[in-house]
């Protein structure tokens, strides 16, 4: 099958081409922070760069269904649109870049009602909706979830190890054995794991043939693992530190160890899959 470079003069490509480079330049001060926080150093959004390429895909998948769906365009959608660039326009010039962000998932639903209706936005709605996933929380809003979430995984850590015989003593985050002790940072709270797991899980979700009602449960059980499996490590890494000395926990360990949460998170999760089939 040959290309032709006509048909991209088509309307069906034409259009779509001319308001998504638009879009991008109306919105390059929140694409370029979106870039700056997906690329930061310890980022808890690395994902990011995956997350609309992965959207696109679904979108692709969805192409003759797409075809085949009836225009029913929605004139008040252009309501939608102003008001979301106009958050843009608020949100840019505050330097608020969250709000921003968002207001780009609104114009988008509104553009795709405007253009092609309901039906259409119904079908896309889960590849717009995944977006969501791209774009980071305020860094105030990381610190305070952070902080929770480490509190809460050293807590139940604590609990654990001393569940199994070894004497443990939690002082905020830090839980203290006989020979060694362990601090949980703001890295193993848990949290970046816990944002890739509910990303994936969703992905898992939508692509799983389970009713709407199980998709639900698979998506929270991400979360549920992520948080689970973080709290293994934790007990894990002050285990083996009580037992061959911090050292030893350093480094490479200490690095496989996160891979280690995100593969038996996975595992968890695929289980709770097979479980509701």
């Amino acid at each position: 099958m040959k290309f032709n470079l006509k048909e991209l003069w088509k309307p069906s490509y034409f259009m779509p081409a001319v308001i998504s480079l638009v879009l991008a330049l109306i919105y390059s001060p929140t694409i370029i922070w979106m870039v700056d926080r997906w690329s930061a150093t310890d980022s808890y959004f690395s994902h990011g760069f995956l997350v609309p390429l992965v959207s696109l895909y679904i979108v692709w998948m969805k192409r003759r269904r797409l075809k085949n769906l009836k225009s029913q365009p929605v004139s008040w959608a252009v309501g939608l649109i102003v008001l979301g660039l106009v958050i843009h326009m608020l949100s840019a010039f505050l330097r608020v870049y969250f709000t921003s962000a968002y207001s780009f998932l609104l114009v988008l639903c509104g553009l795709i009602l405007y253009f092609r209706g309901w039906p259409t936005l119904k079908e896309l709605s889960f590849p717009v909706g995944f977006l969501v996933f791209m774009i980071p929380l305020p860094l105030v809003a990381i610190v305070g979830i952070t902080f929770k979430m480490k509190i809460f995984a050293a807590q139940w850590a604590n609990k654990v190890i001393n569940a199994v015989g070894v004497r443990a003593v939690l002082e905020g985050s830090i839980i203290k054995m006989r020979h060694t002790h362990v601090i949980v940072e703001d890295v193993c709270s848990g949290l970046r794991s816990l944002i890739s797991l509910l990303a994936l899980g969703a992905l898992v979700a939508f692509f799983s043939k389970l009713p709407r009602f199980k998709k639900v449960i698979v998506f929270l059980s991400a979360g549920v693992m992520a948080v689970l499996a973080n709290i293994v490590r934790i007990v894990f890494m002050a285990l083996t530190s009580e037992i061959y000395g911090a050292k030893f926990t350093e480094g490479f360990l200490h690095t496989l160890s996160g891979l280690i949460v995100f593969v038996v998170a996975f595992a968890g999760l695929m289980i709770v899959v097979k479980e509701l089939e």
